[in-house]
């Protein structure tokens, strides 16, 4: 029989070791569980980085890839399909964009981020302010505008004039985005940089200033969108509407596939035929796979699922705990005094899958189809998972 520690070493004599040494080898999940190939299984409140909106195994899904699958997988950006059409229509509704916006569909956040780039180039300018803490993605074009600089100094220079200030500092993003500014980047909540929600005052401005300037908002919902939060996208509790948005993440549920949203008909003629592409963009499999997705969270009422279950992370009163942040199912566990890595190691082994977003803080990113009682099976077991976290980092010398 093939064991994890098998596979692992497997792994590490044929992969770039880009990621380091997995922490698991999962072999199926179903709804919010997962089991690894060694026949344990973890209540998954990571789903696979805000990815699996709907779990694993949802019917839905299922059923959308497989029929899409039987009749056309890939048709190339020569051609386009029904799917494809019927997405980039449904994100616009959702997204309540006016009439003349537009959908380019990409494989990935990264691949978004990439089109935003060069749709903010076409407005004749090259400067783009972004907040530090963000993520945008790992591309060299993304790179620039991500601000942790482990992740961007291995590959300096990337490109320039690219202007980092604090979020939700009003002052110093009135003095950052001026007549030279081509774009701002935001995320409406920080999920790399600890689950840091901006303010909706801080969105407001940011949408005053750039109108203002003549620059674009270019809101990024990569973690955020397709429901995380408990709106459809994240920026829309705040009543503004960027110029552009990116997506990818949820938007598939499981399966490959980014977007970026081009507000109105003066964002979406600034790019024009042959300056940008991608293979395997609008994809009719991934694309199917994203309608699934979105007609499952109206039909099923996920939305208003979201905001009842997240209650139960708003006020946790759990000795080791020192607070909870975010919005919706994107949430930070902020710990006292434990190192939020060996944590994560306890959860783990005692059977949930949660992220070490920062040195003192878990990320949680359910699926959106969590119930309360899986909720409450984590929240109970979480006291013992930080006593055994304790005593190991006690036992460190």
């Amino acid at each position: 029989m093939t064991t994890g520690s098998d596979l692992l070493g497997r792994y590490a004599g044929s992969m770039v070791q880009v990621f380091g040494t997995p922490q698991l080898v999962l072999a199926s999940g179903h709804g919010c569980w997962v089991t690894d190939v060694d026949g344990k299984r973890y209540l998954d409140l990571l789903s696979g980085i805000a990815v699996n909106a709907l779990g694993h195994g949802h019917p839905a899904l299922v059923q959308a890839v497989t029929k899409q699958a039987e009749s056309a997988i890939h048709v190339s950006n020569f051609f386009t399909s029904e799917p494809a059409i019927a997405l980039a229509e449904r994100i616009l509704a959702v997204a309540g964009a006016p009439e003349g916006s537009g959908v380019f569909f990409a494989n990935s956040g990264t691949e978004a981020t990439e089109a935003a780039i060069k749709l903010s180039r076409r407005t004749g300018r090259t400067r783009i302010v972004a907040l530090e803490g963000s993520f945008h993605g790992r591309s060299t074009g993304a790179l620039a505008l991500t601000h942790k600089a482990a992740y961007r100094e291995p590959f300096e220079p990337l490109i320039p004039e690219v202007v980092f200030v604090a979020p939700d500092d009003a002052e110093a993003l009135v003095d950052a985005v001026d007549d030279t500014t081509a774009a701002l980047f935001v995320e409406p909540v920080q999920g790399e940089a600890g689950v840091r929600e901006l303010s909706g005052d801080y969105l407001r401005l940011a949408r005053a200033l750039t109108s203002a300037h003549g620059a674009l908002l270019v809101v990024d919902e990569i973690q955020t969108g397709v429901g995380r939060t408990g709106d459809w996208f994240a920026h829309q509790a705040s009543g503004i509407v960027p110029d552009a948005m990116t997506l990818a993440k949820g938007l598939g549920g499981g399966v490959p596939i980014g977007a970026l949203v081009t507000y109105g008909s003066d964002v979406t003629a600034m790019l024009t035929a042959g300056q940008h592409g991608t293979t395997f963009g609008g994809n009719p499999l991934a694309c199917a796979a994203g309608l699934a997705v979105l007609d499952t969270i109206e039909r099923d009422h996920l939305l208003e699922h979201v905001g009842r279950v997240a209650a139960l992370l708003d006020d946790v009163e759990i000795e080791g705990v020192a607070g909870t942040r975010g919005r919706g199912l994107l949430r930070a566990v902020e710990l006292d005094g434990i190192p939020s890595a060996a944590v994560m190691v306890a959860a783990r082994d005692a059977g949930f899958i949660v992220n070490a977003v920062t040195p003192t803080a878990l990320r949680l990113a359910p699926p959106l189809v969590i119930t309360e009682e899986e909720l409450h099976g984590f929240l109970d077991a979480l006291p013992a998972i930080l006593e055994v976290a304790r005593s190991a980092e006690q036992m460190v010398p």
